[in-house]
């Protein structure tokens, strides 16, 4: 992968921490700074921290499906993408609970970060430095996410949707790319 496939995947997969953090925006009336960069600290650790662990898990098992790992990283992908268009087109709540609280942050750092441990299998079987892909990740996903608390904080729900459908269609985009790839189909 390149670093402009690997931004473009980050971006993609921040989108759902992008969503969940303008709802935290949308929450916090007096917003200081230090709120938007503990919300953004939380998503950008999880999201670096669940590919490296899906790495782990998908290195493990890598050589026994090697001939159909251009599939397996497609479906994943189309699964993960096709997931988040559906929820931008359905335009699902999440909860507005301004807390900041470890127990509250934790929980909504490992539900948005869940599609990233599904990428990081993908990534075992592909040509991934895996260290910078994660800190990419989680560096993208740090700052999309502290943005998208002021945003939501300034301009309320209105990006949510689009965000969540945007970044469903990039991982679909990608998934796609792989396979007709390793098809030979395409070349880049």
């Amino acid at each position: 992968m390149s670093i402009m496939e690997l931004f473009i995947l980050a971006v993609g997969l921040a989108m759902d921490a992008f969503a969940v953090a303008v709802c935290k925006g949308l929450s916090i009336r007096a917003l200081k700074i230090r709120q938007a960069l503990l919300v953004g600290l939380w998503f950008g650790l999880f999201q670096a921290l669940m590919p490296a662990l899906g790495y782990l898990l998908g290195s493990a098992f890598s050589g026994l499906v090697q001939s159909v790992d251009h599939w397996i990283a497609f479906i994943l992908l189309a699964i993960i993408g096709g997931n988040m268009i559906r929820e931008g087109v359905q335009g699902e709540e999440e909860d507005a609970n301004p807390s900041l609280s470890f127990g509250v942050m934790f929980m909504l750092a490992v539900a948005t970060s869940i599609d990233a441990l599904a990428v990081g299998i993908t990534f075992a079987f592909l040509n991934v430095k895996i260290w910078a892909a994660v800190s990419l990740i989680g560096v993208i996903t740090f700052a999309i996410s502290s943005v998208g608390v002021k945003i939501g904080n300034l301009f309320g729900a209105r990006y949510k949707s689009k965000a969540e459908f945007f970044g469903g269609a990039v991982l679909i985009l990608i998934g796609l790319k792989i396979l007709l790839e390793h098809l030979g189909i395409l070349s880049f």
